[in-house]
């Protein structure tokens, strides 16, 4: 007898799982449930057709052969119902029965299910604050919302908008609305850093300067305490002060909707996931879920993990639809890879920063890599920025994220390693892995297996490093005198700043160290300086060669400090 399977959701996980189903059991009956009018839309593209980059929302909803997929599209074509401005309102397990509400007809009526797939995705974290429900305050969920934000900016409505959030969204939207429609744009982030538990502090200063640069306002660790307005909103009141704003975008995270999984009685996480097993069944095996609303496990830390990214729901569909149809495929869980485009950068991560790294309890530390992102003797080149997370006494890698320009260069890196993320590699396979190499992609010893031969020679505690924030504070302190800032470049590139600072700021080259070593100042700590940390590398070995080991090399040289925005 044909199956029939119900989906509850159809935007990204629900309509691949009912695809992939379908295909393997044509026979069988597959009803999607959702209670938006628009379905299966790329909801990651959302910033890109609030900016003008994709000039119509039905673009986000077409194929890739510009099939546009309503419910005709999933009827004639897939041979799927669709009931869209339908709510799910309960699950009866014992009946196995879905309770639907046409939220058009208000009519409420059983849907009975052999298998039921939960697609229900997630929701905006709610910000407890006043103010909050006014016009001109609006989170980016859904696809309506991105329509009735663009319509504010398309018809002059706009001219200061307050962003509440440093994460993936609240920059995606932060640069959509200055680059494309020059609106003066402030956002707020609670904590001391953009991409908070996603990328290093250091990492998150870099974009934050690249942004600041791009006329992006930030103020972290502030608090919008309220929102203030007549009917409208035309400003926020934070913990420092105030920010004028006629539109205001919450964008402050993001959690399960999970809430008909616990409704029928499903085991929910702490976190208030949906708990699935390895073939993204419940705890009931005839209710499957995926996406947005389910945690798995992070494959670094073991334990459970929550990552609403559109390609995992993909790949979870996929293994929903094969499950449905009697397979035993499996999603072993994440090691939580992401890119984000910030103007002209993007940035890219897998695995643990070095924060989330220490939390979790792993003793770890991190290096960085400024380096060409193909052969320095290539006309067209640009630095790349990557940072390695591993644990100290076993090498282990626990995470990689970079900081380069747009293209494929930086994600492609992250991407080497995240597939490997998962069988544990250490720095010395970073260092050895075997990639693609041509002048006009890579450098013979490309950016990574330079990464990895760093991190080796820190863990051996050959190259002892100073990060660049560590660096910010001995600067300002240099007066105490007990601190000497070496610099290991040519003379044209130390000049500007030992005629600056002659008393704090010395030079000598690299390659003259060892004829000059009578210069070297003694009985102070030496913080050593080059363009990206090579040199001053190579002058901290042979400084310990000659029994001076006070010394500390710059991570990413002169080419980190102006990246951060620190300006000497």
């Amino acid at each position: 007898m044909p199956q029939n399977v119900v989906v509850v959701g159809a935007v990204a996980l629900g309509p691949k799982a009912a695809c992939r189903f379908k295909r393997l059991m044509p026979d069988a009956k597959v009803v999607m449930v959702d209670k938006d009018d628009l379905i299966s839309y790329g909801g990651c593209g959302i910033p890109y057709f609030i900016s003008g980059d994709v000039s119509d929302p039905a673009q986000l909803q077409e194929t890739s052969f510009h099939m546009l997929r309503d419910k005709k599209f999933f009827r004639e074509a897939k041979d799927i119902e669709v009931l869209t401005k339908t709510e799910a309102l309960s699950i009866d397990r014992k009946k196995k029965r879905v309770l639907i509400h046409n939220l058009l007809t208000d009519e409420q009526k059983g849907l009975p299910y052999d298998k039921l797939v939960l697609a229900t995705g997630s929701r905006p974290k709610r910000l407890d604050i006043p103010g909050v429900e006014m016009d001109g305050v609006l989170a980016v969920n859904n696809m309506n919302a991105a329509i009735a934000i663009k319509d504010r900016i398309a018809t002059g409505q706009v001219e200061k908008a307050l962003i509440i959030g440093g994460g993936f969204i609240g920059l995606e939207m932060a640069e959509a609305l200055t680059d494309m429609w020059g609106i003066e744009t402030t956002v707020v982030e609670i904590t001391d850093q953009l991409l908070p538990g996603l990328i290093s502090r250091n990492m998150a200063q870099i974009v934050k300067h690249h942004m600041e640069e791009k006329d992006v306002d930030f103020q972290l660790e502030e608090r919008v305490e309220r929102l203030e307005g007549k009917g409208k909103v035309e400003g926020a009141v934070t913990s420092r002060g105030t920010i004028d704003a006629d539109l205001v975008i919450v964008a402050v995270g993001a959690e399960p909707n999970s809430d008909l999984a616990r409704d029928a009685g499903l085991e929910i996480s702490p976190r208030g996931g949906i708990v699935v097993n390895s073939k993204m069944q419940t705890s009931d095996p005839d209710i499957y879920a995926g996406g947005d609303c389910v945690e798995v496990t992070n494959l670094i830390t073991g334990k459970p993990g929550y990552y609403p990214l559109g390609s995992m729901a993909n790949r979870q569909g996929r293994i929903i639809g094969t499950n449905l149809a009697g397979g035993t495929a499996e999603f072993p869980g994440a090691v939580g890879s992401f890119v984000v485009k910030v103007f002209d950068l993007s940035v890219a991560a897998a695995g643990l920063s070095i924060d989330v790294a220490r939390r979790e309890g792993f003793d770890a530390t991190s290096v960085l890599v400024i380096q060409f992102d193909r052969a320095h003797f290539y006309p067209e080149k640009d630095l790349m920025t990557l940072e390695l997370v591993v644990e100290r006494n076993t090498g282990r890698v626990l995470g990689i994220q970079g900081v380069g320009p747009m293209g494929d260069g930086t994600v492609g890196r992250i991407n080497a390693v995240a597939s490997i993320l998962k069988y544990n590699p250490t720095a010395e396979d970073i260092g050895n892995l075997e990639l693609a190499y041509s002048p006009p992609f890579s450098a013979a010893m490309d950016i990574l297996n330079a990464l990895g031969n760093t991190a080796e020679n820190t863990l051996a505690g050959k190259n002892r490093i100073l990060d660049v924030d560590e660096f910010d504070v001995l600067w300002k302190h240099r007066d105490k005198g007990d601190v000497v800032f070496l610099d290991c470049r040519g003379w044209g590139n130390a000049e500007p700043f030992v005629n600056k600072y002659p008393d704090h700021w010395k030079s000598i080259p690299q390659d003259e160290l060892r004829a000059r070593m009578a210069e070297v100042p003694k009985g102070k700590k030496l913080v050593l300086i080059c363009n990206t940390g090579v040199r001053s590398y190579e002058a901290q070995v042979t400084l310990d060669e000659m029994d001076i080991t006070n010394t500390c090399n710059l991570q990413g040289g002169v080419a980190c400090l102006k990246k951060w925005g620190l300006d000497l």
